[in-house]
Formats: structure tokens, sequence, C-alpha cells
């Protein structure tokens, strides 16, 4: 599991100087069924499973 989680969106209540996020959980979706490409998720570190 990831120790560090980096976000951009400064508006957001959970983010902290740095670009890190302070929230407990992380939720990531999906902008089709099946993503297959990072470009179809709202996921920057997205890989598809093999």
């Amino acid at each position: 599991m990831a120790k560090d989680v980096l976000c951009e969106v400064d508006s957001c209540v959970f983010w902290s100087h740095g670009n890190e996020c302070g929230a407990d959980r992380i939720y990531v979706v999906s902008n089709v069924n099946k993503a297959e490409t990072t470009e179809e998720t709202d996921c920057y570190t997205f890989e598809p499973a093999h």
C-alpha cells in the first residue's frame, strides 16, 4: 500500500502543503466500464492489471 499520496487539488479539505493528501482513504473511479489506459481513469498512477 502506498505510504505517500500526492494531490494537486488545493481546494480539497484533505490537501496539505507539499501536495500531500491527508485523507484516511482514497477513492479512484474509471471513466469507462473497464479501464485499459490512464486516460480512462481519474488516477495518474493507473496501470492495467494483466
